[in-house]
């Protein structure tokens, strides 16, 4: 079994056209000596010129994906290779992280490395940049047999029961949410087969990806034992 996770909808962009000669993002851009479409939206810099944007609460928080990126590829069960995980953007561009690859633990150079890759749509032998939609990352990529997303507006399911699900299944996938606010789109809602809510409140993006990693370790160490 490889357990696959997407990170959905997340809240991680270079700085739209829209708002690039805002003062606080011009003032950022100087500051950092970069081009102003080439820095990542950030609510803490550019709180100011992105209540211009639409659907504004759930953008601007790359912090959210370097979290729970931490999270996950620090687990036993991601070093051993049963993960994979993949980052899909509110823009449709999706990072696919390679196996066993350890990011940068550092904030400013998981930022810098993004912003590189997002600005030159460029890949590696660690970070692989498609464009397309969750669909498609799904379809063509993925090809998973099992699709579960976690929301707040799921049924109600303790993460045990969910992770006794996804180790039966060959290649399962999880999808959670990676922006601060909000619920997914009704096209990420389209391609789950199931959306289940394991907590009464909602939790961090990196609390329920770390959680849901370990519980399917616990299972799959079990069954090793």
């Amino acid at each position: 079994m490889k357990l696959s996770l997407v990170i959905a909808e997340s809240a991680l962009e270079l700085v739209p056209e829209e708002i690039r000669r805002s003062p606080a993002v011009v003032n950022d851009a100087k500051r950092r000596e970069r081009d102003p479409s080439k820095i990542l939206l950030d609510r803490s810099l550019h709180h100011a010129a992105m209540v211009r944007l639409k659907e504004d609460y759930k953008r601007g928080r790359p912090d959210i994906v370097f979290m729970t990126l931490l999270s996950v590829t620090g687990t036993p069960l991601y070093e051993e290779g049963f993960v994979k995980v993949y980052v899909h953007t509110r823009g449709d561009v999706v990072l696919e992280i390679a196996e066993r690859t350890r990011l940068p633990k550092s904030y400013f150079r998981f930022r810098n490395l993004v912003e590189k890759h997002l600005s030159e749509k460029s890949s590696n032998e660690l970070i692989r940049v498609r464009e397309m939609n969750i669909r498609e990352l799904l379809r063509k990529v993925i090809k998973p047999d099992f699709v579960a997303g976690l929301s707040t507006q799921g049924k109600s399911e303790t993460l045990e029961d969910l992770a006794e699900t996804l180790v039966g299944r060959t290649n399962p996938c999880v999808v959670i949410g990676g922006f601060p606010h909000g619920h997914f789109s009704a096209g990420t809602l389209a391609v789950l087969d199931e959306l289940v809510r394991i907590h009464s409140r909602a939790l961090d993006a990196h609390v329920v990806a770390s959680r849901a990693v370990y519980e399917v370790e616990k299972r799959l160490m079990r069954a090793d034992a």
